[in-house]
């Protein structure tokens, strides 16, 4: 009998690991019906899988809605959002001083004389002598040039100029302070407008005093800026009414009963001091003194038992 080859040590285990390989690869390539990767790795169940299904397809049909793209603020990059920085705003020193201004007038105290200023005429007498103001407004350049121009070709023909014609600027509103102030030392003025917010005060703070004495009717009024309008400059520090239509004496009247009754026989009102109100930090500290201190006076007055 022939022999058979020699075989080596440990050689007929190996041609059976590779055999027994082959076939796992064979078997994990060989398609199975029913069953998907996620059934062949970790043996899920078919309804667990047609969910994962659905759910990947729904992201991948919304996804570009939802897509995370990250922005980074760091110099070049993104622009940051916009936010208002107006807390942060180093402003105009003159808009500073402003505020600076009237939050000091509010603290400090104001002598009467000054605090005058803070009491201003109500809305409605405003409105009407607004109105009436505006009936008087002094004419312009091309008005007066044209006027004195017809008054000067009507003499020149020999014609009689009516009283009209030359009265037309009488029937204006005076403005300027040392007008306003010749006006009323000759009691020629009817009514005194004074603005509150003339600045520097000095500049008017004579005038009320100088209108009780010479008994003329003044009121004190908001706006420099809309004293000037009447006048068509930015800002007026006082009008001054002299010469009245006779269809406007009863308007007149009127709110000179309501300027005597408010500014010029007024005592008590030029005694009233201004200022001394606390800051908010500063009210609320005292606020919270108040109810301590009553507190401790409801425990003391409490009856003991």
């Amino acid at each position: 009998m022939p022999k058979a080859a020699p075989v080596s040590k440990g050689s007929s285990k190996a041609p059976a690991k590779a055999s027994a390989k082959g076939a796992a690869k064979g078997a994990s390539k060989a398609p199975v019906k029913g069953a998907s990767k996620a059934g062949a790795k970790g043996g899920v169940s078919k309804k667990r899988v047609s969910s994962f299904a659905k759910h990947r397809a729904l992201r991948s049909k919304y996804n570009a809605l939802y897509v995370a793209r990250p922005r980074s603020f760091l110099l070049g990059q993104n622009l940051p959002p916009k936010r208002d920085l107006t807390r942060f705003v180093r402003w105009p020193k003159y808009v500073r001083l402003q505020r600076q201004k009237v939050i000091m007038m509010k603290r400090l105290k104001v002598p009467p004389t000054l605090n005058q200023f803070n009491q201003t005429l109500d809305k409605p007498t405003a409105t009407t002598l607004f109105k009436l103001l505006n009936k008087y407004r002094p004419e312009d350049k091309a008005a007066k040039s044209a006027r004195l121009t017809k008054i000067a070709e009507a003499k020149a023909k020999g014609e009689k100029v009516a009283k009209a014609a030359k009265g037309a600027a009488r029937y204006a509103t005076k403005f300027g302070i040392n007008n306003v102030a010749t006006l009323v030392e000759a009691k020629r003025a009817k009514l005194v407008v004074i603005a509150h917010d003339v600045d520097p005060i000095e500049v008017v703070v004579w005038l009320p005093a100088l209108c009780r004495k010479m008994e003329v009717p003044y009121v004190i009024v908001k706006g420099k800026s809309r004293l000037g309008h009447i006048v068509g400059l930015k800002t007026a520090t006082a009008l001054a009414l002299v010469d009245i239509k006779p269809e406007h004496k009863k308007e007149l009247e009127q709110l000179s009963a309501a300027a005597m009754s408010a500014f010029n026989d007024n005592a008590e009102g030029r005694k009233q001091w201004g200022g001394s109100r606390l800051g908010p930090k500063s009210q609320a500290q005292v606020n919270k003194r108040k109810r301590i201190l009553a507190k401790e006076g409801a425990i003391t007055k409490a009856p003991r038992v």
